[in-house]
């Protein structure tokens, strides 16, 4: 079945994630992708999607006839025309509410301000119900959206866990989820290790994507850290949640509806069953324990800058930074089977030209014993992550173990 995702702040590496889990991946514009799978996608799990649609094959008069009949309908439209504007997306949601009544619904519609609603407006409107309809219009072609990404959900298990530390920087939860996503559709159970955990963010996704998280650091103090916050994922989310069906928690029910704790998105074992093993550890000499089915992580990125560093810093970082990397995947290389996928974030500095340095050591990489990924609709550039004039970047390196 054909599906299109509303992209993300970064719609290259949210076309690289696509790219991972699903096939026939096509950009339309800047910020949409068309794709195809033979089951259902889940938002949760997409760090950088932040709306799916279903393509509605058929007659639009058919599908708008077979929206059910009990209660007050809410429909959104969001036009992605190259025409459009709110006033026509506002329009088209008039027409299609005049169709709605002749066939004897009541219908609300959601105010456009621009052509196309906020994932925010979508979300909060819940859009995505039976009931609560949000329809993405590109051309003569329309789209139901299934699921909405839950901002809210991202900020609370960021900011909730109970230990952080900026010092050492912060990976962004979705970012954490693109980086699992980029080793692929990994199945339920994969044994993911984190070599770099520090408070543990990618391992904390892993498990509420239904892997087995495996981390280490150099740094007892973060090990400590790491543990103690998947320990409180495993308490905050203590009850089976099976999803997509009949059964939920009633727990899982009340935090559902009040849009707070930890969201799961993956079904079957509970996450207080998962086994969290957590030590100490220097990434380019440590003998981790097997079997290691996937690795993703954010690597050393040098030390925290508020402006873009002098040459000779930045040579040092680079020296410094490169060595790590290189190093760690030397030491992982013997202890990883052919085709294992290895997905790291590294540094990438701001220039005073607007441009970003990076380490350029794919050559070396590859040396090692490592295929870089090439991707369909993107290439290595591109997988730059980063807010605007942030100085120290993350690139973003995909391998699989040759």
């Amino acid at each position: 079945m054909k599906y299109l995702a509303v992209l993300g702040r970064q719609p290259k590496i949210s076309l690289a994630e696509l790219e991972s889990l699903f096939v026939n991946v096509r950009p339309i514009g800047t910020e949409l992708a068309e794709f195809e799978s033979d089951k259902t996608p889940d938002i949760r799990r997409l760090g950088g999607t932040q709306k799916i649609s279903a393509k509605i094959d058929g007659s639009f008069q058919d599908f708008l006839k077979s929206l059910p009949m009990a209660g007050k309908l809410t429909i959104g439209v969001s036009d992605y025309s190259r025409d459009a504007t709110a006033f026509r997306a506002q329009g088209e949601a008039l027409k299609i509410k005049r169709i709605l009544a002749k066939l004897g619904h009541s219908v609300r519609v959601v105010p456009n301000k621009t052509a196309a609603l906020s994932s925010a407006t979508s979300f909060h409107n819940r859009l995505f119900a039976e009931n609560k309809i949000e329809l993405i219009k590109i051309g003569k072609d329309f789209y139901r959206v299934i699921g909405v990404q839950n901002i809210d959900a991202y900020v609370k298990r960021d900011q909730a866990r109970p230990a952080r530390d900026a010092k050492v920087g912060m990976l962004p939860p979705k970012l954490a989820q693109i980086l699992i996503n980029l080793c692929g559709d990994l199945p339920a159970g994969t044994r993911l290790l984190d070599p770099f955990c520090g408070t543990g963010v990618v391992l904390q996704e892993a498990m509420l994507m239904g892997y087995t998280p495996y981390g280490t650091d150099l740094s007892e103090r973060m090990v400590e850290y790491s543990r103690k916050n998947l320990e409180w994922l495993q308490e905050a989310m203590s009850a089976t949640i099976v999803r997509g069906g009949a059964e939920a928690t009633a727990e899982h029910a009340a935090r559902e509806a009040r849009n707070d704790g930890p969201e799961r998105s993956d079904p079957g074992q509970s996450v207080a069953d998962i086994a969290i093993a957590v030590t100490q550890g220097d990434a380019t000499n440590f003998q981790w324990q097997p079997p290691i089915n996937a690795v993703a992580c954010e690597g050393y990125l040098g030390r925290p800058m508020s402006l873009p560093p002098a040459e000779i810093k930045l040579k040092q970082e680079k020296q410094e930074c490169g060595s790590i990397v290189l190093g760690f995947l030397k030491n992982l290389a013997s202890q990883i089977q052919k085709g294992t996928p290895v997905v790291i974030a590294v540094p990438a500095w701001l220039r005073p030209n607007g441009e970003y340095e990076r380490l350029n050591l794919l050559d070396e990489i590859k040396n090692l014993g490592y295929n870089v990924k090439s991707f369909r609709n993107l290439g290595q550039k591109d997988l730059l992550y980063h807010r605007e004039q942030q100085v120290v970047a993350r690139e973003i390196i995909v391998l699989r173990k040759k």
